[in-house]
């Protein structure tokens, strides 16, 4: 393991992450197995989050868009608060959930838009500028 891949990990988990009050997946991993725990965050945040293929941006977005139809909303709040993070305003995020109503449908929709308001409402981003 290189000291590049653990210094990418921290600082794209300290960009990413950072303000989150809620259960990180990498508190949950440690709390069952400390060594595996270690493993996933370096691949995930270290390799995968990192990489310099696409903009955080735009990584964010994708992320959105993926946990929205797949309904996984703990992890998206997650990754709105990310998304945020690295720069993704509140309008785009929104314009990506709805985008996801053609593939995940409106119910799916309609949740992510009710998990966007919570985490807008605490960052004191509610309402979004129109």
């Amino acid at each position: 393991m290189t000291t590049d891949i653990i210094e990418k990990t921290k600082k794209t988990a300290g960009l990413y992450f950072k303000d989150f009050e809620g259960e990180r997946p990498f508190d949950l991993w440690r709390s069952f197995d400390k060594d595996l725990a270690k493993d996933l965050s370096l691949f995930i945040t270290g390799q995968m989050y990192a990489r310099e293929k696409i903009p955080h941006q735009t990584r964010q977005l994708v992320t959105v868009a993926a946990l929205t139809v797949l309904c996984r909303l703990d992890e998206l709040e997650l990754h709105m608060h990310a998304a945020l993070n690295v720069g993704c305003t509140p309008q785009e995020i929104a314009e990506v959930i709805f985008q996801t109503a053609v593939y995940g449908g409106v119910p799916a929709t309609n949740q992510a838009l009710k998990t966007l308001r919570t985490v807008l409402e605490e960052k004191d981003l509610w309402p979004p500028e129109q």
